[in-house]
């Protein structure tokens, strides 16, 4: 037990500013930032980096008043519904309003969400920003409205097999802030036990982008859970880039891929 417990505390913390000093690891097991990997942008950008997993912040990608104005229209304009999925053959409504854009169809767990090609103008100049600002380039966007703190997502990764083996994922958030938290995925011999892994919470603000790549998908899961106190609505716009799916795979399943980084356990 004290193993798993001592497994459980982070090493890992977010980097300090620029001149900060300390030691550093490229340890699967144990993660620790990465020296070479830190990346920091006027004091705006914060990365944590965990082995071949990366998490890039950037508070104030959008200043606050065009974030203000940008909330304002995608919260009036969008296509939001809700969606209905299953789970072990029961209906339920999920608890967001979402809707999705991109050439080809998006499906998840039970769930498929229609090819959309019309862009409203001004999430086609946030990808382009997204993309400037990540220099990768993405073809498809989930958007997901957070009305208040009852409204979240469990705990889940974005490892279906139309994003590919190491997906980026650039995440920007409007409106009220909410936690974001992550948590590493078990080894197998703890067969599928969360209790003793490692966790991570971000706060993410008005107009913060979350850039996620690397292996993040594939050794982490993450989650933005219920809260019982006032929250306002949040947007959260995920841009990403899907393929259509592999020959011979069930659309909208998981295709793990571990054995094509080059940190991957046995």
């Amino acid at each position: 037990m004290s193993d798993k417990r001592q497994r459980h505390r982070v090493q890992g913390s977010w980097a300090k500013q620029p001149g900060c000093t300390g030691n550093f690891r490229d340890d699967r097991s144990t993660p620790e930032l990465v020296q070479a990997n830190v990346y920091c942008c006027l004091c705006l950008c914060v990365c944590v980096c965990v082995a071949v997993s990366r998490l890039r912040l950037l508070p104030g990608f959008l200043p606050p008043e065009e974030a203000d104005w940008i909330f304002g229209k995608l919260l009036a304009e969008l296509p939001w519904s809700q969606k209905t999925n299953y789970r072990q053959g029961e209906a339920y409504e999920e608890p967001r309003l979402t809707c999705w854009y991109g050439e080809l169809p998006y499906m998840y767990a039970n769930s498929t969400m229609a090819a959309n090609n019309q862009w409203h103008p001004l999430l086609s100049s946030l990808r382009q920003a997204a993309e400037e600002r990540s220099g990768c380039s993405f073809n498809s966007l989930l958007c997901n409205l957070y009305r208040d703190g009852r409204d979240s997502i469990g705990w889940h990764s974005d490892d279906e097999a139309s994003l590919g083996a190491t997906p980026t994922i650039a995440s920007l958030s409007l409106g009220d802030t909410r936690v974001f938290s992550l948590r590493k995925q078990p080894p197998p011999e703890e067969a599928g036990d969360y209790t003793y892994v490692q966790r991570i919470r971000v706060p993410l603000s008005h107009g913060t982008l979350l850039l996620m790549s690397g292996a993040t998908q594939d050794d982490w899961q993450h989650q933005v859970a219920k809260e019982y106190h006032d929250r306002g609505p949040r947007i959260n716009l995920t841009f990403r880039t899907i393929h259509p799916e592999p020959e011979g795979h069930r659309p909208g399943t998981k295709l793990r891929f571990k054995a094509q980084h080059p940190y991957s356990e046995a």
